[in-house]
């Protein structure tokens, strides 16, 4: 049961926050020198040389945590009601982590009129997609037992 359609979408999921870390979600030019906001901190960059401004612990801990519940949600296939109340949980944290990202966002020199939005602060809202089809996926699973059941 490991090759379901819901783990393909609980790791695209996973992979989809983990590039939290990875890809900006704000971008601001400010004197000639450029700021991203990551979830790991917010970083300058001038010239070549690339700086972290501040550090977001924290928000790199609930990112890496998010992650983890994904991961590890895809080995409870067996018990599909406990998988379908994890994934919930799991969009409740995204929805938690994308509010926590643009809290953070907000503290970028120059303020957000003047950023740009990066692909980063659209990623949130592909992990909950994602997670929607996987307890979709589970609910197609649990009609096709039933189903499977009414044959006996």
């Amino acid at each position: 049961m490991i090759q379901r359609i819901q783990s393909v979408w609980l790791l695209l999921a996973s992979l989809t926050i983990c590039c939290l870390v990875f890809i900006p979600m704000v971008t601001a030019n400010v004197g000639g020198i450029e700021y991203h906001v990551i979830a790991s901190g917010l970083y300058k960059k001038i010239g070549t040389q690339t700086t972290q401004v501040e550090s977001y612990l924290p928000l790199f801990i609930s990112a890496v945590a998010v992650v983890l519940i994904c991961l590890i949600n895809i080995f409870n296939f067996s018990r599909r009601t406990i998988q379908k109340r994890i994934i919930i949980l799991t969009i409740i944290l995204i929805i938690g982590l994308s509010f926590w990202c643009s809290q953070y966002a907000k503290n970028i020199p120059g303020g957000l009129e003047n950023a740009n939005y990066n692909v980063g602060m659209f990623l949130p809202v592909i992990a909950i997609l994602f997670c929607i089809l996987a307890i979709r996926g589970i609910n197609n699973d649990e009609k096709l037992l039933k189903s499977a059941d009414r044959l006996r």
